[in-house]
């Protein structure tokens, strides 16, 4: 028996910041869920003006997920102070150096130089909103996440099951180009690449890529479907029953 002592699996610390005037309190759920592949929320707020009555959808989510409101009054006809409020939170809990990183939730373009910042300062930054979002500010996320996507997932995956033998003329040429920028950006001397650097690599050039935006639950899938790669899958070194996948471009 192996009695040495296993070493704990770190799970980054997350400050979740919303802001509740471009955030889908129906969506909620999903989205902290989507949070927690990559860490766990040590902080969750939620700013808005909670007289205003367009905000009331969100209040029976708020004790349900423990989503601490932070009421901030709007002073000035056509001035956001919400997002003022968010960005002095922002700035305060990264000072404190508590966190790893950030999720943002908004589809406002006044947080990209947020973003910009904290990432200067060496902290993850995800980003959530809708499709609108403007791109300045998805690309000054590490990672974006189009918050349509989260909307009944597991049915839209089932959903494009069928589609799953389309070919690569189903993909705009934007995604093809994209994977092949990212195919020459880690194969080097090796043809063959591992699926995850792959996927770090896309992710690099495109904070927004996700699977999911094309109807795919899985990176494999969209691989197989662009019919870009030939694949090459291996028994897991440790897992048996997993797979690890394999790609190499092919050849014209």
């Amino acid at each position: 028996m192996d009695n040495r002592r296993m070493a704990p699996v770190r799970a980054d610390r997350l400050a979740v910041l919303i802001d509740a005037d471009n955030a889908n309190a129906k969506l909620i759920e999903p989205l902290l869920n989507e949070i927690a592949k990559y860490g766990v929320p040590y902080v969750k707020r939620i700013y808005g003006d909670w007289t205003k009555p367009h905000l009331s959808h969100w209040k029976s989510k708020l004790n349900e997920l423990a989503i601490q409101p932070i009421q901030q009054f709007s002073y000035t006809h056509g001035k956001n102070s919400t997002d003022s409020a968010l960005i002095i939170d922002a700035m305060d809990l990264l000072y404190t150096r508590n966190f790893d990183g950030f999720c943002l939730v908004s589809s406002d373009s006044d947080f990209t130089r947020l973003a910009s910042r904290l990432r200067e300062s060496g902290l993850l930054v995800y980003g959530f909103g809708e499709k609108k979002t403007p791109q300045a500010f998805v690309s000054a996320c590490d990672k974006f996440t189009y918050v349509e996507i989260l909307r009944n997932s597991a049915q839209s995956a089932a959903s494009h099951a069928g589609k799953h033998s389309q070919t690569g003329k189903s993909l705009n040429k934007k995604i093809l180009q994209l994977f092949k920028d990212a195919y020459e950006a880690v194969s080097g001397e090796d043809e063959w690449i591992h699926l995850g650097p792959f996927g770090s690599q896309l992710n690099k050039l495109s904070p927004s890529f996700d699977p999911r935006n094309y109807g795919y639950s899985k990176l494999g899938q969209l691989v197989k479907a662009s019919n870009l790669f030939e694949i090459k899958e291996t028994p897991h070194a440790k897992k048996p029953a997993a797979k690890d996948i394999y790609i190499k471009l092919k050849e014209l």
